[in-house]
């Protein structure tokens, strides 16, 4: 599945820490990506709570002075580079961090190095998984339980589609068809998020 670039316009709204609406696409694919990169580097699951927390809070404290531009980190390099600052500097001090923030951390954050190609690519696969997810849970109201079951147990289960249609008594173009429409429902919704996240 292709995923677009940026949308500069949505990343415009985030600025504005009053647009309910952006902040919670964000946070609901956000916030799950982080949690779950900081509990892969052994954090237990309350210091990871922290780290996104503090994540979070710099990000909306911060963002209102991000720019793009040739000579600025993109979007998404800039989201790795917080994620993976909290996470190496939670880890490695024993006590809790004080939190700050001021047009200096958006300065700290530039003058960081770029992040490592590793940790980039866990972000965007994480950033992937999470947008269908959220995707899934967003549409999944705009179909039947039948509709539902048969596109679940064929594009995620990974049943044959004859099997699904006989224990569910209807043909395999019935299955085909559920399939395509949740799958292009589903495309449709990833892509709305991804224009505006470079996920």
């Amino acid at each position: 599945m292709e995923f677009p670039e940026t949308s500069q316009s949505l990343i415009a709204r985030v600025k504005d820490l009053k647009d309910a609406a952006a902040w919670a696409e964000f946070l609901g694919i956000y916030r799950p990506v982080v949690y779950r990169m900081a509990r892969r580097r052994g954090m237990q699951d309350a210091d990871a709570q922290d780290v996104t927390q503090q994540v979070l809070v710099a990000v909306s404290r911060a963002v209102g002075d991000w720019q793009s531009g040739s000579n600025r980190p993109p979007f998404r390099a800039w989201l790795v580079t917080i994620t993976r600052n909290a996470v190496a500097k939670a880890i490695s001090r024993p006590r809790r961090d004080a939190g700050t923030g001021s047009t200096t951390v958006m300065q700290l954050l530039n003058a960081q190095p770029a992040a490592d190609p590793e940790t980039t690519a866990e972000f965007v696969q994480e950033s992937r998984q999470e947008a269908l997810r959220w995707a899934a849970d967003q549409i999944q109201p705009e179909f039947s339980l039948v509709t539902w079951r048969l596109f679940w147990e064929t594009a995620v289960e990974g049943r044959p589609a004859a099997d699904v249609a006989a224990a569910a008594g209807r043909s395999t173009g019935a299955v085909y068809m559920a399939r395509f429409r949740v799958l292009r429902r589903l495309k449709e919704k990833v892509q709305e998020v991804s224009r505006h996240w470079d996920v």
